[in-house]
């Protein structure tokens, strides 16, 4: 039986920051600065937190167009290994 304990403290923020859990450290960020809204420095770690967060985002979402190219050099490739192979046929069987 285990359940999901959650612990918001800035050492498990960094830790989940060192993971790439950015949901989970603007989470923390925000229950800390919460309590204790004068601590400029959650602040400026929850403002990083958050925009890697936008950029792992914009990343993810270029992906798709990324792969286009290298998938066609990929079948070309094929193609040319295909080619290849039956030009090696032709040379052994003269």
């Amino acid at each position: 039986m285990s359940q999901e304990v959650d612990i918001y403290t800035e050492t498990m923020a960094k830790v989940y920051a060192d993971q790439g859990h950015w949901l989970k450290v603007i989470d923390i960020y925000r229950h800390l600065l919460a309590i204790e809204p004068e601590r400029l420095d959650y602040a400026d770690a929850l403002a990083e937190a958050e925009n890697r967060l936008k950029m792992k985002e914009m990343n993810s979402r270029k992906a798709p167009e990324q792969l286009v190219p290298l998938f066609r050099e990929w079948i070309e490739l094929l193609f040319k290994f295909d080619k290849l192979q039956k030009l090696k046929k032709l040379k052994r069987i003269r």
